[in-house]
């Protein structure tokens, strides 16, 4: 027999039975609910201690500080060619305060820009400190001399670090390091003798610079706070010193942000489609858990508050070998007491894992709400795809302590709002248009505060696309 006649019996054949076409018309299908592939595991807002904020902000009140000029600077690139924008410059010890937009504009122009191979040295330990180096892009190891002679690595600066910054107020300074290229580097470099001539031609600069050496150096503590005077170990009848503690006369304020949209829904939508599920129900579930996601991504990135912003730059660290390591780690902890979390993208998680496998260290993991994580030394490492991978393949791990009690890392919120359904989340009914759509306004308020500064510290700069 031919295929076409095998084809034609079967079709001459009569059905026996009803088809399952025609048979669905008659059931009822079982439906999943609403899926969202955005809603990820938000480890930071549940780990989070939150605290109740009255009147929408939270005032840090800290010991006073004498510390300045720790910031970084910003460069402007052109081709191959480097500029250091001139209101950065402000952000040098000697230079801060100082607002002379000109001048600055005339320190920029003197900056001479340099390139520098791996292994070249910079800086050598011992020589007179006669320029500020800014390094616009590349890494420099800060080489001193170990306890048995040999080198050893003090720190590494990264992108937009300087050195070299007391040769504008001490003419006598020495190079206390020798700094050297571990990658190859663009330093600008702004020689002391250039800064001189233009003081000579600008008076406001000169003055600032005088002004600046002619200041007696403040007591402060290691953290560069305002002592407090005390006596230990004292006998007989000792005259027992006076203090008192100073605060800061300008405290920060964290206002709390808002994430806010509005939720439109048909009332023929809602009359007639409503069962058997609930479409207001799960129009608003998705909205909250987007808005959830977006609260998230805010405290770790927002300019304002955001940890990866908010983050001290002496509690930056990068990594010694690019990818990140045990080391890397161990020094990321040893920064801070009491650390409770880490936290970092997937991708980073994973490239600390192939080094500690290369290294034949295979890391600890700790249950945490009924989930088993990643651990370091037993601080839980949780994953967020908040934090940013840039284009070069690099991204940031974040270590902090928090509470209010351990003076550490805090979320903020208001309870009890209006139309409240969680902490500090509403939905509130706006009202039925003309065109028969239901609103409602779906409000957060959230914030995040640093207590002190070594609540919070990031290790920049990891490569996580290098493999073994």
């Amino acid at each position: 027999m031919s295929v076409g006649e095998e084809i034609r019996a079967e079709q001459a054949t009569p059905q026996q039975s009803l088809a399952t076409s025609a048979a669905r018309n008659l059931a009822t299908t079982t439906k999943s609910v609403p899926q969202m592939q955005e809603i990820s595991s938000r480890w930071l807002l549940r780990t989070l201690p939150w605290v109740d904020v009255q009147g929408g902000t939270y005032r840090v009140n800290r010991r006073l500080s004498y510390s300045v000029g720790d910031g970084r600077v910003t460069f402007v690139k052109t081709g191959d060619r480097v500029q250091v924008i001139p209101a950065e410059l402000g952000e040098l010890p000697a230079l801060r305060d100082f607002q002379e937009q000109d001048v600055l504009g005339e320190l920029a122009s003197r900056c001479e820009q340099r390139e520098f191979e791996a292994g070249e040295t910079l800086a050598s330990f011992g020589s007179p400190t006669d320029a500020v180096f800014l390094l616009a892009h590349g890494r420099v190891e800060k080489i001193g001399t170990g306890p048995y002679g040999d080198d050893s690595v003090l720190g590494v600066l990264a992108d937009g670090a300087y050195f070299g910054e007391q040769a504008l107020t001490d003419p006598e300074a020495i190079w206390e390091y020798t700094a050297r290229a571990a990658t190859h580097c663009t330093v600008l470099v702004l020689p002391a003798d250039q800064v001189a001539q233009v003081a000579e031609r600008a008076e406001p600069l000169a003055t600032h610079l005088r002004q600046l050496r002619a200041l007696p150096q403040q007591r402060t503590n290691r953290y560069g706070e305002a002592p407090i005077d005390l006596s230990a170990g004292h006998v007989g009848e000792a005259v027992l010193p006076g203090t008192y503690v100073d605060y800061e006369a300008s405290p920060r304020e964290y206002e709390l942000s808002v994430a806010q949209t509005v939720l439109r829904i048909h009332s023929r939508v809602a009359d007639l489609y409503n069962q058997p599920m609930n479409q207001t129900e799960h129009q608003l579930r998705l909205t909250v858990e987007a808005l959830k996601e977006r609260q998230e991504h805010e405290l770790i990135n927002n300019r304002e508050f955001g940890l990866l912003n908010n983050c001290e730059y002496d509690q930056r660290i990068q990594p010694h070998a690019g990818v990140p390591g045990p080391d890397d780690m161990d020094e990321l902890l040893s920064r801070r007491r009491g650390s409770k979390l880490f936290l970092a993208h997937p991708r980073a998680i994973a490239a600390f894992g192939r080094e500690c496998t290369r290294r034949g260290i295979y890391p600890e993991s700790v249950e945490v709400a009924g989930n088993r994580v990643p651990a370091w030394r037993g601080v839980p490492i949780f994953p967020s795809n908040k934090i940013p991978v840039t284009e070069a393949r690099t991204s940031s791990i974040i270590c902090m302590r928090t509470g209010e009690e351990d003076q550490g890392v805090i979320g903020l919120r208001q309870s009890g709002i209006p139309d409240e359904i969680e902490p500090s989340l509403s939905v509130r009914f706006m009202g039925i248009s003309e065109q028969a759509i239901i609103s409602y306004l779906v409000t957060t308020y959230y914030s995040a505060a640093v207590l002190v500064p070594d609540a919070l510290g990031v290790l920049e700069n990891v490569e996580i696309g290098r493999w073994h």
